[in-house]
């Protein structure tokens, strides 16, 4: 069995009708997984609503996040809406959307910690964009980052390890977590390609950032052996009590917003690799705008942790 955190409350985040990061994104996944062979083996989860949780939440994001960034955020939608900036929309509900969404990573953690098997968290918007003091790329907090400090707090949670498939760096879950000594963070990402940052030779704090940055047209054949030689040696030498596992699909072949040139069957590969490292994973969905290989890259993703 697999944990599958989703709510129809996601969808009430809303971006406009020509944004890519729409909540057709999430309806179109939980379509194809309610009717693919292994339904029956997933366990959909409700995240805890924000009101039960609503003091230890707020607490963790000022951690991560200034308290004028988490303002701002809650002035626009009070306002009936707004932007960040000009790639990232806040709408009326977009705040208490995001607060939900943090809930969601942080039962995810609970679950995976719990039942030592993997769990999904199916939430928007998405995080990894999001620097302490910025939003940013359709990202309004940093749900990765919030998820691990939280997983931190935890009794026997002594390290975590974020990897980052996305096709675009995350340089908001990157800025808020390399000063930090037991998170460590790995990131396969297109370069040149929004939003710039990435770049190899940063190393963290602690020697704790690996960054991979890919060719635009890379296929599974380059990825497949950095995995081998790059990815699983320098995340198993971290030793992490939990992985997490921030999961964009944006690098697939058919996605509009990057060139990278995978197929959704390889997600099913990453998943196997991480899978080598230990069985306690969150995955979090981040980017991907091409909504059938988007959710057929969701599909091999949870089909390979049954």
């Amino acid at each position: 069995m697999i944990s599958v955190i989703y709510s129809d409350e996601f969808l009430e985040h809303k971006t406009g009708m020509l944004h890519p990061e729409r909540p057709e994104r999430l309806t179109a996944i939980v379509k194809t997984l309610k009717t693919f062979p292994h339904n029956g083996q997933l366990q959909w989860r409700s995240p805890t609503p924000v009101q039960q949780r609503h003091s230890s939440l707020m607490t963790l994001l000022e951690k991560v996040h200034s308290r004028s960034h988490i303002q701002a955020v809650a002035e626009i939608a009070n306002q009936g809406g707004g932007y960040l900036d000009g790639d990232t929309p806040v709408s009326a509900k977009s705040y208490d959307v995001a607060l939900l969404a943090i809930s969601a990573w942080l039962d995810g953690v609970d679950l995976v910690l719990a039942n030592a098997n993997p769990a999904f968290v199916l939430a928007r918007p998405p995080g990894h964009h999001a620097e302490s003091r910025r939003g940013m790329g359709f990202c309004l907090f940093s749900n990765a980052a919030i998820a691990a400090h939280y997983a931190l707090e935890k009794p026997g949670i002594n390290k975590v390890a974020i990897l980052d498939w996305d096709v675009h760096h995350g340089n908001g879950t990157q800025e808020i977590v390399e000063t930090n000594e037991n998170i460590a963070y790995c990131s396969l990402h297109q370069s040149p390609c929004y939003p710039g940052t990435g770049s190899a030779d940063e190393h963290g704090f602690h020697n704790n950032v690996l960054n991979l940055p890919m060719s635009p047209g890379t296929t599974m054949a380059i990825y497949q052996p950095t995995f081998e030689q790059k990815v699983v040696p320098f995340l198993a030498s971290f030793q992490p009590d939990l992985l997490i596992v921030s999961a964009g699909y944006d690098a697939n072949r058919d996605d509009p917003l990057a060139g990278i040139a995978l197929q959704p069957e390889d997600y099913g590969e990453f998943t196997k690799y991480c899978l080598q490292i230990t069985r306690k994973i969150l995955f979090g969905l981040e980017g991907g705008y091409d909504l059938p290989s988007l959710s057929q890259s969701v599909v091999a993703t949870i089909e390979r942790c049954l």
